[in-house]
């Protein structure tokens, strides 16, 4: 598990340090690329940069769980999650 992390507001100042823009600008940029990703996932479409990542939708199945506290068993019902999967370029940045 990663030691450090780097919060949105961290990441826009790196931004816009190495860009030579404003924070401003790469807030709005990022705040414009999280909505398309959120509209595009909830739309079911799948999301790819080629090299860097890809984010889709995907569906779970209704399924039989149990509650911890009790042991009762319950019905989950079906519903969706996200998948992020790292591109190549992503990947050996971590190996680095």
């Amino acid at each position: 598990m990663a030691d450090k992390s780097l919060n949105k507001t961290e990441l826009v100042a790196k931004i816009a340090a190495s860009t030579n823009q404003s924070q401003a600008t790469v807030d709005a940029v990022l705040g414009g690329l999280f909505d398309a990703l959120a509209e595009s996932v909830s739309a079911g479409v799948k999301v790819s940069i080629p090299g860097w990542l890809a984010v889709e939708r995907t569906h779970r199945a209704a399924r039989t769980g149990r509650n911890p506290q009790t042991g009762a068993t319950i019905e989950i019902a079906a519903g969706y999650s996200v998948k992020v999967s790292a591109g190549s370029k992503l990947k050996a940045a971590a190996k680095a």
